[in-house]
């Protein structure tokens, strides 16, 4: 029988996991004679909790039913958050609860939204803690998108659901074994993209926090300047790269290892990824010569090339301020960063394959209107959708607006003005990083901004890296009742 303790005992598992990795910084510490020990504490704090969990909650046979998985997905991310702050609290950067505690839900969510105000003088263990962050979240929601949400059938996730148990019952044993691929795999595409950004001009630490946060499209940098302080064009090729192996979902990694040498070439999300960021970048190509925008060609093709690809997957690196590139890229980066990347990768928003559902119910209502006897079947990558998942899907898009709406308006009335109330809900729900405007554009940070906006945005980052619905269903009455 499931129980809430299976629950507790899978979240101490990942305290004491989010502990060993608090050591990495606390060496930094050591090496660079920061004088702080923050990390060893917050260490050992963490797994101290995190060893009482699993002792507390011990059983012979650990199992999740449909409630306790959604229980789960929502109190591990949160969990994670908490502990996570603890470093940032404890150290000299005079952090606040409500500063730290964002600070470590932008990196666990992988949104890249930040309160630091001057990066290249901040010690290298936080610059380093903020990119494994990042880093341990954008795994976490790869297993949680190929393994967990699938079960819950949350907006249509049912669709990638892997081959297997069809219970939640059975739900431990197939993480444990998709896990170990996709981990493996997100290890190796670190350590590629980590070793090219040395290779071309990176430090090492450079390299190493970089590469965590581009694998992750979570896009916190050690500079202020982000990937802009490089002036490299050959770096920013790089990053694009690896965005985008970010961007297509993990498990065509998995179906490629399994001996599908296509997949890449088949799957209609990756294509359709593909495309949209072909036509954005041409879009904003050609609008930075219609505004006669100061550079030459490659440029711009530079430019329009790197920002498209780094807000559409929701990384937020920058290298130029495209605030000042008028109001047309304001709206078009918008609509970028609610689309986001393909389902089953670390990048967030709406997801490619929703609107591509979108624009195949629009299509076949078309067509019904010409032909109101005609029977149409919607068919996705070789599968027969119903109604009832077209219909998640809308529902899901809907209440995606209908939130970034109700986060926008609690922003404003927190006292933020319209473009960044506005910029601010759509970069948190979308997990994306920089907003809009003078305050929290692609030059500022989330430092100055009421602390109860901080809690708000710290809400929508959560709500928009679990779906929505994994999270609102926790404060429905129904179901706690047995």
């Amino acid at each position: 029988m499931a129980t809430n303790k299976t629950v507790f005992f899978l979240i101490g598992i990942l305290l004491i996991v989010l502990g060993a990795s608090m050591l990495a910084p606390y060496f930094l510490q050591i090496m660079f004679d920061e004088g702080s020990h923050s990390f060893i504490a917050s260490s050992f704090v963490t797994i101290f909790i995190g060893i009482l969990f699993v002792l507390a909650n011990l059983e012979k046979e650990f199992k999740l039913n449909l409630k306790q998985t959604f229980l789960f997905s929502s109190l591990a991310w949160f969990s994670v958050a908490c502990f996570g702050s603890l470093p940032f609290l404890l150290s000299t950067q005079e952090f606040t609860l409500s500063e730290a505690f964002f600070e470590s839900m932008s990196g666990i969510t992988t949104t890249g939204a930040t309160i630091i105000s001057n990066l290249d003088e901040t010690p290298k263990s936080i610059l380093l803690w903020r990119a494994i962050m990042q880093w341990l979240g954008g795994i976490g929601i790869v297993v949680m998108a190929i393994t967990i949400l699938p079960l819950l059938k949350v907006g249509g996730m049912q669709l990638f659901k892997m081959e297997g148990p069809d219970t939640t019952e059975k739900i431990l044993p197939r993480t444990i074994e998709v896990a170990a691929i996709i981990i493996s795999t997100y290890v190796i595409l670190t350590f590629l993209c980590s070793f090219f950004y040395w290779i071309f001009g990176m430090s090492f630490f450079d390299s190493i926090s970089h590469a965590m946060t581009t694998i992750a499209t979570g896009g916190f940098s050690t500079h202020n300047e982000s990937i802009g302080f490089f002036k490299n064009p050959n770096i920013e090729i790089i990053a694009s790269i690896f965005i985008i192996l970010g961007s297509i979902p993990f498990i065509s990694y998995l179906k490629f290892i399994q001996g599908n040498k296509k997949v890449f070439f088949q799957d209609v999300q990756i294509r359709g990824l593909i495309y949209l960021l072909l036509i954005s970048i041409t879009i904003m190509f050609f609008y930075l010569i219609f505004i006669n925008y100061e550079s030459n060609v490659f440029e711009k093709i530079r430019i329009s090339s790197f920002n498209v690809i780094s807000i559409l997957s929701g990384t937020g690196y920058v290298t130029d301020d495209f605030g000042l590139w008028g109001k047309f890229s304001l709206i078009f980066f918008l609509f970028l960063m609610f689309i986001g990347g393909c389902a089953g990768s670390t990048a967030c928003g709406i997801k490619i394959f929703r609107l591509q559902m979108l624009l195949l119910f629009l299509k076949n209502q078309i067509k019904k209107l010409i032909s109101p006897n005609s029977v149409i079947l919607i068919k996705y990558n070789n599968h027969r959708i119903s109604d009832d998942f077209i219909k998640s899907v809308i529902i899901f898009i809907f209440t995606f607006l209908f939130i970034f709406l109700i986060i926008a308006m609690l922003l404003s009335i927190s006292g933020l003005d319209f473009i960044t109330s506005i910029s601010g809900a759509a970069s948190s729900i979308s997990n994306v990083g920089p907003g809009l405007g003078d305050l929290i554009g692609p030059n500022g940070n989330y430092k100055n901004i009421p602390d109860l906006s901080k809690w708000i945005l710290s809400a929508g980052m959560l709500l928009g890296r679990l779906e929505l619905f994994a999270v609102l269903v926790l404060f429905f009455p129904s179901f706690w009742r047995n």
